[in-house]
């Protein structure tokens, strides 16, 4: 790990994050979300791996200390999750970020549950957020209205997944396309959800994870720069 665990203000409190920059010191800021099992070394890493090409990446820590090693404790964290403090915590994220960052706007990333509280750190701090990428993205407390999102969407989702289907990611692609933003969304055949967690070995697909990190990049640099 190269970043470090900072704390940011998020609505009178306080949250803890991991802060990655690039050897420059600056560069456009990407927020980071977490999957269900937390802040844990897998999400550090994509930090870490942000900051490589040049980004400030921030990874709030929307459990606030709790991890999980297991999916019944991973899904109990997930549905205990405070979606308003979730709201409070991403919007001061994003704020945060943007004094650490270049540009006015920030992009944000997340995966599994983090991927739908991506869609939804869009509309809930639309002013700060300017490209929101979802990987596989579910969280079934989390609504958000689509008609405050101002940022285009990228999607990337697996073909056999029974948390969020090729038919969810359909759905998902129009509420925004309905919003007049520009989306791009790829479902990757033969993959499965968490294809791009390379600590999960039952789920990890190299060829598809390279793929959807080439255009996550690719996508941030076009509307971030």
């Amino acid at each position: 790990m190269t970043g470090i665990m900072v704390h940011y203000q998020s609505n009178g409190g306080e949250t803890p994050a991991y802060l990655s920059k690039p050897a420059s010191g600056s560069g456009p800021g990407v927020v980071v979300i977490q999957e269900w099992w937390g802040l844990v070394d897998h999400i550090k890493d994509v930090a870490d791996r942000f900051a490589a090409e040049g980004f400030v990446a921030l990874a709030p820590d929307l459990y606030h200390g709790q991890v999980a090693n297991e999916p019944d404790g991973a899904g109990k964290l997930m549905m205990a999750l405070n979606i308003d403090q979730a709201a409070r915590d991403l919007r001061g994220a994003a704020q945060h970020l943007l004094t650490q960052a270049a540009g006015a706007k920030a992009g944000v990333i997340g995966f599994c549950m983090g991927g739908q509280l991506a869609v939804y750190a869009g509309t809930v701090s639309p002013d700060q957020v300017g490209a929101v990428v979802d990987f596989y993205g579910i969280h079934p407390s989390v609504q958000p209205d689509f008609t405050k999102l101002r940022a285009p969407v990228l999607g990337a989702f697996a073909e056999h997944d029974d948390y969020a289907s090729p038919a969810a990611a359909r759905e998902l692609e129009g509420k925004v396309k309905a919003q007049g933003l520009e989306t791009d969304f790829k479902i990757y055949p033969g993959t499965q959800h968490a294809f791009f967690n390379d600590t999960r070995p039952d789920a990890y697909n190299q060829e598809a994870a390279q793929d959807a990190w080439n255009r996550t990049l690719a996508f941030f640099r076009k509307h971030l720069s």
